[in-house]
This record gives structure tokens, C-alpha cells and sequence, in this order.
């Protein structure tokens, strides 16, 4: 039978500064981009509706 295990913490990773710049950064990127496409399918929602959505009664 195995040992059992006395020390159940998860390990941790120290990152470096470059790293953590690199974390941010890809971040950054990420959202930009899914910010991006989220405009992007926006304004072909409004294409395909018609410029009359905006001017419809309520």
C-alpha cells in the first residue's frame, strides 16, 4: 500500500515579473478581442435587422 499523504496544500508557482507582464498583456489581448468580436456581431445583427429597428415604435 502507498504512504498516505501528510501534506494535501497544492503547490505553488512563482511567477516572475516578465512573466506576469506577459500574463497581463496576453490578457489584455484576449479581451480586446472578444470585445472586438462582440461589436463585430452587434453591427451585422443591426445590418441584417434593417436600419428601421432603431426607429421602431415601442
Amino acid at each position: 500500500m502507498s504512504e498516505p499523504q501528510t501534506d494535501l496544500a497544492p503547490e505553488s508557482v512563482e511567477l516572475t515579473p516578465e512573466q506576469i507582464k506577459a500574463r497581463r498583456r496576453r490578457n489584455l489581448w484576449i479581451a480586446l478581442s472578444i470585445g472586438g468580436f462582440m461589436l463585430l456581431v452587434f453591427l451585422i445583427t443591426l445590418a441584417k435587422l434593417g436600419a428601421n429597428v432603431i426607429e421602431r415604435p415601442l
